[in-house]
């Protein structure tokens, strides 16, 4: 009689194989929101509406003042019309389909729209990361005009942005080329937007890589102009302290605190956010602070940065803005 030879197991591998084999269908990701309480979901709409307004008025406002305003066609200006532009791209890939998350009960994304959305906000927030280095650096040399006028030219502040813009999209498009390779169990992300970790949160597949890349490329664009600034302050603040008026020296301290104020926000949130594996960070509060460096620093970033500049004060009042 024929033997009837047993079908071998099947092999832990295998199994793991066959069940990546049928996660990796996934065509389109629910987002979770800010929030799941109904109450707050208007509330937190108008907010954010008017804060996403007052951001591309602002933001649009500036580039369009310098644009037309001849006695701002300089570099300082010309790298904070850069910043309004990061700003305003910065905030829209994100807020309009955080808005549409508060008004619909089902609020999903594509795999497609989801990885082209994470990388045009991982581009413009590493842009955003050396800009406001640069920018912030740019503007308080003017303290020094002299020294600024000599070392600065349109042709140099043109090529920091192309090195802002290169930075970027390198950077994005190593995150881009890392999350590809990953197959997802589940297509709830807890968030209002597609980001590193709360999509990492849901492979089924290895993420060791993800987060190294992510970690070594949070690091270097974090610490890098947050260094930028740092050692920008110990030159100013020695400055500030050879002013002999005390009331001289209050006014710039207190013009400097604003400036610092709106970068250990973006800084300090982001940091928060990225600088630690997703085995340890908590999404809720990630998704918390994501809202300051994604959606309330592009807001204040106009009136920090330029609204409270005297020559844009002028430029407003020639017309009739003010």
């Amino acid at each position: 009689p024929n033997s009837i030879v047993p079908r071998p197991p099947t092999r832990p591998n295998s199994q793991k194989k066959m069940a990546e084999e049928n996660h990796s269908t996934v065509t389109e990701f629910i987002l979770a929101g800010l929030t799941d309480k109904p109450e707050l979901q208007l509330p937190l709409f108008i907010l954010f509406l008017g804060v996403y307004v007052f951001t591309v008025v602002g933001n649009l406002g500036m580039i369009t003042l310098i644009g037309l305003s001849s006695h701002l066609h300089t570099p300082m200006y010309y790298l904070l019309s850069s910043l309004s532009f990061i700003d305003l791209c910065h905030s829209t890939v994100l807020t309009p389909k955080m808005l549409v998350n508060f008004v619909t009960e089902k609020n999903t994304i594509s795999y497609a729209e989801c990885m082209t959305q994470l990388y045009f906000f991982a581009t413009f927030a590493i842009a955003e990361c050396h800009m406001l280095a640069v920018a912030y650096d740019l503007y308080v040399a003017i303290c020094n005009p002299l020294l600024y006028k000599v070392t600065m030219s349109i042709q140099l502040c043109c090529w920091m942005v192309v090195g802002v813009y290169t930075v970027g999209l390198i950077d994005a498009t190593a995150h881009i080329v890392c999350m590809l390779r990953v197959l997802f169990c589940e297509a709830i992300i807890n968030h209002y937007a597609c980001d590193l970790y709360p999509l990492l949160e849901l492979s089924c597949s290895s993420t060791f890589i993800n987060e190294i890349v992510g970690l070594c490329i949070s690091a270097f664009n974090i610490f890098i102009p947050t260094m930028t600034i740092l050692s920008s302050y110990i030159f100013i603040i020695a400055s500030i302290l050879h002013i002999r008026s005390t009331e001289g020296r209050a006014k710039a301290f207190s013009t400097c605190s604003s400036h610092i104020s709106a970068v250990c926000l973006f800084f300090g949130s982001a940091a928060f956010m990225y600088l630690q594996p997703s085995s340890v960070s908590s999404v809720d509060q990630g998704k918390v602070s994501s809202v300051f460096y994604t959606i309330i620093v592009p807001m204040l970033n106009p009136l920090i940065y330029s609204l409270r500049n005297k020559d844009v004060k002028v430029a407003l009042s020639k017309r009739n803005f003010l």
